[in-house]
């Protein structure tokens, strides 16, 4: 690793905060540079996707980049309620989402099942056809590359439903040199999400009542709209759920948009924005928010995405293990680890646009907040934060530094205590939640 080298602190900007990352090549920014005024260029550099411009339709006011596409993060107006409001049409009735970013990249050919296996570290020989897992890919450090819902359609192909990272490039140079016999490209498939607790009454009134009985991350092909479909019941929300993987989409998202909407309608679907609100409280981790190519699994409380067990090789896995080993000897290899807040102030109701600062008790700056929301069921915000493996403790009091609309008093932290992850039960609970709840080893 290249050493830093101090910096001349008369060259430092009063936000430069003094936390220690000297294990990362490229820290963290954490410059306090509040809300920005400024407006996001449309251009052709960027893809729109295939549902942009019935977003816009729908009503979306504001809009991010992901996977080098543009991606609606508001539809709700802030003096109608907001993302709170869509919070509410999430967590009471169903809703519609706009998740085309999740770019499909397909592994297809004889080789696809160990070419899979060799590029994620749970074991691709265990997902049957038709079935889905949550997984993650690392480079040789160990370093977190993407996690996305792994698809296998049949046996000899998967789709990468990937989060924000060019997953594509990385596949391709690990097969460069063609020593598996698959094929690895983006496809013309689109996804949409339809979350909430009425959703599964809503897609069975779309396509039979065949999908009551999918399973968590089990897959079926269907219709909606005249347009053939692959559904899956998976989601970013911890709420009941489903994902609609549109065929060629570039010519069928028009069709199947319209008809969930139609039958929606008697559901009072909403189309809203992924609600980072709801996947902060079930834990859902965000790459390139809480995670990114520099950060272990072993830092993010995804142990358990890294089997003792798989005998296989694959990319990452000496790193991993000798990570694990120094963790298992109480040696940890990281300076930070991502837990989950409780925290005081006025309540979080929209994206936070910089990593707020963590103090321990004494009132030295020692982490950082990744992703802050207010939980309305708890009443209290909540956040997910990296912080000293020595404050990561269930029970640890610390402080926050929040912006002066959310401090109780401009310029004082507001006290935090680390507390379990996830925040409150999903529908569908996680390998951590069900280990637990089992007694064993979630890391197993």
């Amino acid at each position: 690793m290249t050493e830093l080298k101090p910096i001349n602190p008369d060259h430092l900007h009063a936000n430069v905060p003094g936390i220690d990352q000297s294990d990362r090549r490229v820290p963290t920014n954490l410059r306090q540079s509040g809300p920005t005024s400024v407006e996001l260029l449309i251009s052709t550099r960027v893809r729109k996707s295939p549902f942009w411009h019935l977003s816009i339709e729908a009503g979306a006011w504001r809009a991010t980049v992901y996977n080098r596409m543009y991606h609606p993060r508001g539809y709700v107006r802030p003096e109608e309620g907001g993302a709170m409001a869509e919070y509410d049409a999430l967590v009471n009735r169903v809703t519609l989402w706009n998740v085309a970013v999740e770019r499909q990249i397909r592994v297809k050919g004889p080789d696809a099942e160990a070419f899979v296996n060799f590029v994620i570290t749970r074991d691709a020989t265990k997902i049957a056809p038709m079935r889905g897992k949550y997984c993650i890919l690392c480079n040789a450090a160990g370093g977190i590359v993407n996690d996305p819902v792994l698809l296998r359609l049949a046996e000899d192909e998967f789709w990468f439903s990937i989060s924000d990272s060019d997953l594509m490039l990385w596949l391709q140079g690990i097969n460069v040199a063609e020593a598996w016999d698959v094929e690895i490209a983006e496809i013309d498939v689109a996804p949409l999400q339809v979350q909430g607790p009425l959703s599964e009454d809503l897609m069975a009134d779309l396509v039979g009542d065949e999908v009551r009985e999918l399973p968590y991350y089990g897959m079926m092909e269907a219709r909606i709209g005249g347009v053939s479909v692959v559904i899956s019941q998976t989601g970013f929300s911890g709420e009941k759920g489903y994902e609609v993987y549109v065929r060629d989409a570039t010519l069928n998202a028009e069709a199947v948009w319209y008809a969930i909407r139609g039958t929606g309608a008697r559901y009072g679907l909403r189309v809203i924005a992924p609600a980072h609100h709801r996947r902060i409280a079930a834990g859902i981790l965000s790459w390139g928010q809480d995670m990114d190519s520099e950060t272990s699994p072993f830092e993010v409380n995804l142990a358990y995405q890294v089997p003792r067990k798989k005998t296989a090789e694959y990319v990452g896995k000496a790193a991993l293990e000798a990570q694990r080993d120094r963790i298992d000897a109480c040696d940890y290899p990281f300076r930070q680890k991502l837990v989950g807040l409780r925290l005081g102030g006025h309540p979080i109701t929209d994206y936070a646009p910089d990593f707020w600062l963590v103090q321990d008790s004494a009132g030295d700056r020692v982490g950082y907040v990744t992703s802050p929301w207010w939980s309305p069921e708890l009443e209290t915000n909540i956040a997910l934060a990296y912080v000293p493996w020595s404050l990561s403790e269930v029970g640890t009091r610390l402080q926050v530094e929040l912006p002066s609309s959310y401090a109780l008093v401009a310029g004082q932290p507001v006290p935090a205590e680390v507390c379990e992850i996830p925040f409150r039960p999903s529908v569908n609970r996680s390998a951590r939640e069900r280990a637990r709840e089992s007694g064993r080893d979630w890391s197993d």
